[in-house]
């Protein structure tokens, strides 16, 4: 099996990467070749970064129209979630727009750090990267900003207010916290996306 992950610029691809090889993953390729990532027999879209830079380095060379094009399951992680969605309120920034959601910045009053960093449940799982996992899971997230619930929801958590922490359409899923940093979960996550 090919495994692509998506280049661009942000970061989290050398630890997307070693999740990959700890699950016996032969080489997975880092490319921003629109073939390379075309004949792959799946993607993964990671990210660390700030949304409206991403979105620059996509569409200067051509991948923002191949992301949206692709057929084979496609994984956001972090970033690559949020950049999956319609707009971002970071930077006012227009994503892809494979999912209608917004994503928005965490607001907080000063009882909640921003960002949200560290371990947290996911709660009603509804995708087959879910497979043989407990609601309530724990998993790992770093993020400042998050995607509304909606129907393309997958999982949920809280963080003073609920938010998508997965979600699911077609072939693209995507999940706001660092599978590859989640431990047995993570890659029990992992595992599930590469048999789809």
């Amino acid at each position: 099996m090919k495994v692509a992950i998506v280049k661009y610029n942000a970061g989290n691809v050398a630890s997307v990467r070693n999740a990959l090889s700890r699950l016996g993953v032969a080489d997975p390729v880092v490319s921003d070749d629109v073939d390379v990532l075309r004949r792959a027999d799946r993607v993964i879209f990671p990210g660390v970064g700030e949304a409206s830079t991403a979105m620059r380095y996509l569409r200067e060379r051509g991948l923002d129209d191949v992301i949206r094009s692709l057929t084979q399951p496609v994984l956001g992680v972090c970033l690559g979630m949020q950049l999956l969605c319609a707009t971002s309120e970071e930077n006012d920034t227009e994503c892809l727009g494979i999912f209608p959601n917004r994503v928005k910045r965490f607001e907080s009053d000063g009882s909640l750090k921003v960002p949200h960093m560290g371990w947290n449940r996911i709660s009603n799982l509804r995708s087959e990267i879910f497979n043989n996992l407990p609601d309530g899971s724990y998993v790992y997230f770093v993020h400042g900003y998050y995607v509304e619930p909606s129907d393309e929801a997958a999982a949920t958590s809280e963080y003073g207010v609920e938010f998508a922490s997965a979600i699911a359409r077609d072939n693209f899923y995507a999940v706001q916290f660092h599978a590859e940093k989640s431990g047995a979960v993570g890659q029990r996550i992992l595992e599930n996306f590469l048999k789809l």
